[in-house]
């Protein structure tokens, strides 16, 4: 019941993943579901009423299903002098783009504010990131009618995940783009499992719905992931150069020139203290943060939001899976009907 009710919420099996930090504009959103996708809202780095007001001006031009995507709030930092000193080696190249280091604070990304927006006013799909809700929040989503999806990277998140409550999984395999969805923000043996290997692994372990993430950009990779078991495909950094995408033009260039199109990505936590992948540029090659987000990540943000606008990308977090030379300057139609003509109509 519960994968037909995920099937029914769009046309194609393709989920537009949300994409936190701009990308994910509810013209996107909205774009991808007129074109049979299911598109997701990023509620990461906003406020709940921020988040709200996009949920409502979606509601009002569709009434498609979409769905929200929020962050679970990990544990402020055990080593803050460690924060401090990562701080001090990127003072020279704040002061060079014209500004200061913000804050390394701790929050909550406002979740339990958010919570109570979905609750609600509930999407289709609710997708938790960085981290498992606890089972009441599940079960109380899950009563206002909306489906769960939690992001897991190993067949043990997935287990956990399950036994929460989950209705689904989106399993984000090592190729995908932008910051890793681990549970614990560390470094354990085994956590970047490449996307089919984790689908069969956690194929066998449950029977609940499979969203596949990771690397995808072709219709021959749609097609594979679906035929090993995903119900749905999810692609974020093949809509990262739309032009109902948010992302920054610097951003989207960068995507396409020559000088990263002929490298590959890498997994950093330079820019947020939270590994990532992203295309390997000099902020990623000079630095090495320690494991501390959200606070690295508040940290750096004036410092990469005044590169964007020097049309600087060596100190952007380019964020990209590793098919990002595959993504188009297209309409997401176009885009979706490309990945799409391999299926069966």
């Amino acid at each position: 019941m519960t994968e037909k009710r995920l099937r029914g919420l769009s046309r194609w099996p393709i989920v537009v993943a949300p994409m936190a930090g701009g990308p994910s504009t509810t013209a996107l959103v909205l774009a991808a579901t007129e074109a049979g996708a299911l598109g997701f809202l990023a509620g990461g780095y906003k406020t709940a009423a921020a988040m709200g007001a996009e949920m409502a001006s979606v509601r009002s031009a569709t009434d498609r299903p979409f769905g929200v995507n929020v962050f679970v709030p990990g544990r402020p930092t055990a080593d803050p002098a460690a924060v401090a000193a990562y701080g001090r080696s990127l003072t020279d190249e704040a002061t060079a783009l014209g500004v200061s280091l913000g804050p390394p604070g701790w929050d909550d990304d406002d979740y339990g504010a958010k919570l109570e927006v979905l609750l609600a006013h509930p999407p289709a799909l609710v997708s938790f990131t960085f981290g498992c809700p606890s089972m009441d929040a599940v079960r109380a989503l899950q009563q206002q009618g909306a489906l769960v999806a939690v992001t897991v990277t190993t067949p043990e998140e997935a287990v956990e995940a399950v036994r929460q409550g989950a209705d689904c999984l989106c399993l984000q395999g090592a190729e995908a783009g932008a910051h890793r969805g681990h549970f614990a923000n560390d470094d354990r043996p085994d956590q970047d499992r490449p996307l089919r290997a984790l689908l069969a692994n956690v194929r066998v372990r449950t029977r609940v719905p499979l969203i596949a993430a990771g690397g995808l950009g072709s219709p021959d990779d749609v097609a594979t992931v679906l035929a090993a078991g995903a119900t749905m495909a999810q692609l974020g950094t093949a809509f990262l150069r739309c032009a109902e995408s948010g992302a920054h033009p610097a951003y989207k260039e960068a995507l396409a020139d020559p000088r990263f199109t002929a490298t590959a990505t890498t997994i950093t936590r330079a820019f947020s203290g939270r590994r990532a992948r992203s295309l390997a540029n000099g902020f990623t090659r000079d630095h090495t943060a320690p494991a501390a987000y959200p606070e690295i990540n508040n940290m750096t943000r004036p410092l990469r939001a005044a590169a964007a606008e020097a049309g600087d990308p060596d100190h952007m977090s380019l964020f990209a899976g590793v098919g990002f030379a595959r993504a188009e300057a297209a309409p997401v139609g176009q885009v979706l009907e490309r990945l799409v003509s391999g299926l069966p109509s």
